[in-house]
């Protein structure tokens, strides 16, 4: 769907001044419009004196409930539809007058015309305003992205002090990993969920190199938290469980008052499996997902994409880690980094990574790989090992020998016998 858009004239003072006002006029025909969420917006175009828009009641999705998933078999009429309806709510909301007037026939909708106060103009900045509008009053959906789940361990057992100080102690590993990242221009736009005792986290861009951003932007939030709760004392630092995944999801913003929020929440596949796959996830582990990603052949920004899996997008990661040299990890800064998935040793001393099958209480099933994380900085100290050592694994099918017990170091030191996952 092209854009109706395609010079974008010089920006002036006089014309900011007027886009102001007729944004904060379209803002309220707009929540008007919404009803507290009981309408969704599905694409605009400029008309004159405002826009004209195709709103719907927020159930008319449901109509495309069925073929908006990917794993009901449904009529190949509907699976048309769905699959339109996702492009639609996936791209670009503006839309040409051919497109625009197609789609309201295709779906039998009337535009509805929203006047506003004053001209909107044609210039970038005002047509970007609008379509953050529009979006905040809609539900969005994203058919590729990086979700990280970060779930503290036992939090329901802590004092309601304990608890709160351990979300605050997260929360800072968050910024502080942002901070870190920035320095060095990695500017990762992250957005974050409460799931009560956790955050889901993830890359608000989607540029080429998002999905890339956002691991590196897990390995320093790992490292942050570790290095936090080896110095702390009492239980006000977490004990982490930690997943990774790429997947689809869809994207809205709750009612605050009468407005839409200006944060939104996800919901989806990517989020579903996060929580599966850190329901049977040990404490300290870190878990990848199995999964298909685009990533870049080269930092330049014209670099040609390609598809890779969990294996070689980790691969891929090992390469960026030089980047991460000389950022400061509370007063000692970091010499080296290595990240693997961890695999077994063959009689040729070669190493093969290990996929674990995870099949949660409902009977469904998903692919997971285990992280290790090395980091050598300087000052003499050990390297910091983050996540559970292979042999804390099960072991494949026809192998014999018992798992160990892990020990977790801290203020509350703590023995835990792995949970069983399927090998492959």
């Amino acid at each position: 769907m092209e854009t109706a858009l395609d010079q974008p004239i010089a920006n002036s003072s006089a014309q900011v001044a007027v886009d102001a006002e007729a944004l904060a006029s379209l803002e309220l025909a707009l929540r008007e419009l919404w009803r507290l969420g009981q309408n969704i917006f599905l694409c605009w175009r400029l008309a004159e004196n405002g826009i004209h828009a195709l709103l719907v009641p927020h159930y008319y999705l449901g109509n495309f409930s069925a073929s908006l998933s990917d794993y009901a078999p449904v009529d190949r009429l509907d699976v048309l539809n769905g699959q339109f309806i996702r492009k639609l709510i996936a791209s670009t909301r503006l839309m040409n007058d051919a497109d625009f007037f197609s789609t309201a026939r295709r779906l039998g909708l009337e535009p509805v015309h929203i006047p506003t106060s004053a001209c909107l103009g044609v210039d970038a900045d005002a047509i970007a305003a609008v379509e953050e509008l529009i979006t905040r009053h809609s539900i969005s959906y994203v058919e590729s992205r990086a979700v990280l789940l970060l779930d503290i361990v036992d939090f329901s057992l802590f004092t309601p002090f304990e608890q709160t100080s351990q979300l605050n102690s997260l929360s800072y590993s968050l910024n502080s990993a942002y901070s870190k990242l920035q320095k060095i221009g990695i500017e990762v736009a992250f957005a974050r969920t409460t799931t009560g005792d956790g955050f889901y986290v993830w890359n608000r861009t989607q540029t080429a190199r998002a999905n890339q951003d956002l691991f590196l932007f897990m390995l320093l939030v790992i490292a942050d938290n570790a290095i936090a709760r080896r110095k702390a004392r009492g239980n006000i630092v977490p004990l982490m469980r930690t997943a990774f995944h790429i997947g689809s999801h869809f994207e809205f913003y709750q009612v605050e008052g009468t407005n839409p929020t200006l944060y939104s929440y996800i919901v989806g596949d990517v989020t579903i499996e996060l929580a599966r796959m850190l329901e049977i996830a040990n404490p300290g582990q870190i878990l990848i997902g199995d999964f298909t990603a685009k990533v870049p052949t080269s930092a330049r920004e014209e670099a040609f994409m390609i598809d890779v899996d969990s294996q070689h997008f980790v691969q891929r990661i090992g390469k960026l880690l030089e980047q991460l040299k000389g950022l400061d990890l509370s007063g000692e800064l970091i010499e080296s980094m290595h990240c693997q998935l961890t695999g077994e040793t063959g009689a040729s001393a070669g190493q093969s990574v290990r996929r674990f099958r995870i099949t949660d209480k409902h009977g469904r099933s998903r692919w997971a790989y285990n992280l290790r994380l090395n980091i050598h900085t300087s000052g003499g100290r050990r390297p910091l090992i983050l996540g559970i050592q292979g042999y804390y694994l099960p072991k494949p099918e026809g192998q014999r020998g018992r798992n160990r017990t892990i020990e977790v170091g801290g203020p509350r030191r703590q023995t835990f016998q792995p949970r069983l996952l399927s090998d492959e």
